[in-house]
């Protein structure tokens, strides 16, 4: 059995603990999923998810507009994780690709997130760039105004859902000023002429990814989200939002890794006597159970931070990512040990968990990146 006594720590409010529990027993009901045929079993994931009502956290109801909760987001993500690598992403990219369109979306372009909400739309987040992934503010794609439109140019990559998605929130250079000031970001349909699928990307831990080609793709000027040049604000302030849940998603894959770990310990012999006896597994599951529950701290407090009303949690939202993300590669890395040949055994859920987990280090801001953001809080404070 894992672990679940976090869920009395007080960040947490009794309806937090019941979302867990239901969430628990449906995930042991329908996950994991055939990942076979990965944009089929993603489509699949984000339909049931919807039909189900998982995936209201992910997006403001349009209806009766309150702030996203972010400890529930943690959660269910932690969650997923753990049951379902494939389904975490699945519910993440809905979350992160409305992130835009649920803080400074307009009425009509909130029409989305009815259909995403409800498992009927795929979205997308599309940031990164050939030559600018983490350094955001360089980047080089534009969109030129044109009367009533505007005109996209330029390649979008490592596009999640890239290929699958209903619409996608890209942002573009429009030339306000340099550097971050001189981004907008605009909501676009995947059946926009001019836009295409340049590449689908294969990763180790297969997933839906793609690079993106804009060749005059025309907008009308209401697919802007937020005014011209916020772009770079509007995007920081998802990641606010969002980073804190890599770090959810990190503690799930950790927390599989040391269940695993403890059954492995638990149930085979070594030199005549239990595995468990053994002192230097005993001392590999107690760093595991550390960075475990060391990690969870972070995240649950910049979530919990998010949802009492702190406008940004730049720094906790880095710190919990950053370290949650950089131990659970530890953790996972001592369950592969402890599993010994079976732990690199393709197929074997602790070789799954080992795959999975590495990209969480890069996306959403690599390791690097979170401790230079860090640094900067702290100075800047200073």
């Amino acid at each position: 059995m894992v672990d679940k006594s976090f869920l009395s720590w007080p960040f947490f409010e009794e309806r937090h603990r019941a979302h867990a529990q239901r969430l628990e027993a449906w995930c042991a009901a329908n996950l994991p999923v055939d990942h076979g045929d990965v944009d089929a079993a993603c489509r699949e994931l984000v339909a049931r998810l919807g039909r189900d009502g998982w995936l209201k956290p992910t997006a403001v109801d349009p209806a009766d507009p309150a702030p996203l909760d972010v400890r529930t987001l943690c959660i269910t993500r932690e969650t997923l994780a753990r049951h379902d690598g494939l389904a975490d992403f699945a519910f993440a990219m809905q979350g992160l690709g409305t992130g835009a369109i649920s803080l400074y979306g307009t009425p009509d372009q909130q029409r989305w997130l009815e259909r995403t909400r409800a498992g009927t739309a795929i979205a997308a987040f599309a940031l990164s760039e050939p030559r600018s992934g983490s350094d955001v503010a360089h980047m080089e794609m534009t969109a030129e105004r044109d009367g009533d439109h505007y005109v996209l140019e330029g390649e979008k990559t490592w596009i999640s859902n890239g290929g699958i998605a209903d619409f996608y929130v890209v942002f573009a250079r429009t030339g306000e000023a340099p550097g971050a000031k001189g981004i907008s970001a605009f909501l676009v349909p995947a059946d926009t002429k001019g836009l295409a699928v340049a590449e689908r990307l294969q990763v180790m831990a297969p997933h839906p990814l793609a690079r993106l080609r804009f060749d005059r793709a025309r907008l009308p000027a209401s697919a802007m989200i937020g005014r011209p040049g916020e772009g770079f604000r509007i995007a920081m302030s998802v990641l606010d939002v969002f980073r804190a849940t890599v770090g959810a998603a990190a503690l799930g894959f950790a927390r599989r890794a040391l269940q695993e770990s403890l059954g492995r310990a638990a149930g085979r012999k070594l030199f005549g006597a239990p595995m468990a006896e053994l002192q230097m597994v005993q001392g590999h599951l107690a760093q595991m159970a550390l960075d475990v529950d060391a990690a969870a701290l972070l995240v649950y407090r910049a979530a919990w931070t998010k949802d009492m009303g702190a406008a940004r949690v730049t720094r906790e939202a880095a710190m919990a990512k950053l370290f949650a993300t950089d131990r659970a590669q530890d953790v996972i890395d001592r369950a592969v040990q402890l599993h010994g040949g079976d732990g690199v055994r393709r197929g074997h859920i602790v070789e799954s968990l080992y795959r999975e987990i590495r990209a969480l280090r890069i996306y959403e801001g690599a390791s690097d990146v979170q401790k230079v953001v860090i640094a900067r809080q702290l100075l800047s404070n200073a």
